[in-house]
């Protein structure tokens, strides 16, 4: 399996925001994964060390259109935590575009 199948997207919220500045980064992994794929997966894209991983499951919320019910889709979200001799993640482009 490649490791951006195992990354999915990066979480941007506002805590998982203030976490960078502890080098922990929050990411939204397939949910068969494990902490080792995650873990060989953040070290192998980005080029950083990883010190650990915490993994948690997410439930699907109950969301309701109309009459008809149903259920957001569950998820695992990965928190990685990065030695502190490793570069940082660069979520955003730091270049600014000329216009």
């Amino acid at each position: 399996m490649d490791a951006r199948d195992i990354i999915l997207r990066p979480v941007v919220t506002e805590k998982s925001m203030n976490l960078m500045d502890d080098k922990k980064y929050t990411f939204d992994v397939l949910v068969s994964a494990t902490k080792t794929q995650v873990r060989d997966a953040v070290e192998e894209i980005f080029d950083v060390k990883v010190k650990g991983v915490n993994i948690m499951n997410v439930r699907g919320k109950n969301k309701r259109v109309g009459r008809y019910t149903g259920k957001t889709a569950r998820r695992r979200k990965a928190i990685v935590t990065l030695t502190e001799d490793s570069n940082d993640i660069k979520i955003f482009n730091d270049e600014k575009e000329d216009k």
